[in-house]
């Protein structure tokens, strides 16, 4: 039986998934740019997400707390940057 945790990672890995892909779809219609940018955070958002499901569940004894930060750091820094870049 699958475990409440297991529930609830994968569940916000395939959020953050599907965010990006609708997205992703968006900006392939529209080019809007901020489209672009939000993107590009929730891929790194479903790359984070994807670590903490691999370094919680699938590898215990790895430690994947580094990647997993530079993960959400650049998911946040690339939101930022195109947040200041289409205020110009």
């Amino acid at each position: 039986m699958l475990s409440f945790q297991t529930i609830i990672y994968s569940l916000c890995l395939l959020t953050s998934a599907g965010c990006a892909l609708l997205l992703v779809r968006s900006y392939g219609q529209s080019r809007a740019k901020l489209l672009l940018w939000s993107a590009l955070c929730f891929v790194l958002l479903a790359v984070n997400n994807l670590l903490v499901v691999i370094d919680l569940l699938v590898l215990p004894s790895v430690d994947l707390v580094p990647l997993r930060n530079l993960a959400s750091l650049a998911a946040v820094s690339v939101l930022l940057f195109g947040f200041i870049w289409e205020t110009e």
